[in-house]
C-alpha cells in the first residue's frame, strides 16, 4: 500500500511581513490585538447573520427521526463555509486603513 503525501499548504496562504503589521502602531503585539479584536467582531457578525438565515428553516416539530435536508439551507451553509476567514478579513482591513482603533494609554491629556 503506497501512501502519497499531498501538499497541505492551502492556496490562500500568504506570507506577511511583520514590518507591515507594526507600521501603524509601532508595536507588533498591539497590532495583533487590534486585528484579533476586529476578527472577533467579524466572526460574531457573520455568525449572527448565518443564524438569522438558518432560523427561517427551523421547525417547531424538530424530531431526531425526521431529518429534513433543505437544498436552500445547504446552499446557504456552503456559501458561509466559502467565505474568507475573519482573521484574513481583519488583516486586510488593518493593512488597508479600514479599521479605526485608539489606545487610551498613549493618548495625551489635552
Amino acid at each position: 500500500m503506497s501512501t502519497q503525501i499531498s501538499n497541505t499548504t492551502p492556496n490562500t496562504t500568504v506570507t506577511r511581513d511583520l514590518r507591515d503589521l507594526d507600521k501603524k502602531t509601532d508595536n507588533i503585539y498591539e497590532s495583533i490585538v487590534i486585528i484579533g479584536k476586529r476578527a472577533n467582531q467579524i466572526s460574531v457578525d457573520v455568525k449572527e447573520e448565518l443564524n438569522g438565515k438558518l432560523a427561517e428553516f427551523a421547525t417547531t416539530n424538530d424530531n431526531l427521526e425526521e431529518v429534513f435536508e433543505n437544498r436552500e439551507q445547504i446552499e446557504i451553509s456552503k456559501h458561509y463555509e466559502r467565505l474568507p476567514k475573519p482573521s484574513l478579513v481583519a488583516i486586510d482591513e488593518f493593512l488597508n486603513d479600514k479599521v479605526y482603533f485608539r489606545n487610551p494609554d498613549t493618548e495625551s491629556d489635552e
